[in-house]
């Protein structure tokens, strides 16, 4: 597996967005989501931390074999003044280019206490299989070697 962030200059951003004033030292660009991924078995286990973000501004597509994730959190408004941000807000986005052996028809996702978990099975067909050997046993005739 192989993964590939979306934006190699978000702390370049985060820095100037904080030195500018921008909204709470964030732009425009997606952020990236911490992530863990292993094998278990027959199948690869990804989980994304989101804490503070909605099921419903989360976003999973895979398109060939790369597999984007985007969420958001939206920063709080309200009557009051903010005394500390350190919390990124605004768009996440993360993609995983996955290899051949995996089955991206059956992805399964599942999101709870602030972490999407998606399991990936691997492909029928990349798992280990014995071979049957097919045919009669050599006869001593089918070794014999003419002069």
């Amino acid at each position: 597996m192989l993964l590939r962030t979306t934006d190699p200059f978000r702390d370049f951003d985060r820095l100037a967005g904080q030195l500018l004033g921008t909204a709470s030292g964030t732009t425009n660009r997606p952020a990236v989501m911490p992530m863990d991924a292993w094998r278990e078995g027959d199948r690869f286990v990804i989980e994304f931390d989101l804490p503070g973000v909605k099921r419903d501004s989360i976003d999973i597509d895979v398109e060939r074999n790369v597999l984007t994730v985007r969420a958001e959190r939206i920063a709080g408004n309200g009557d009051w003044q903010r005394l500390a941000s350190e919390r990124t807000h605004g768009q996440f986005s993360r993609q995983l280019v996955l290899g051949d052996n995996l089955d991206l028809e059956r992805i399964e996702a599942g999101y709870e206490g602030g972490v999407l978990r998606l399991v990936v099975p691997v492909a029928e067909r990349a798992k280990p299989r014995k071979i049957e050997i097919a045919g009669t046993a050599p006869t001593a005739e089918a070794h014999a070697i003419e002069a």
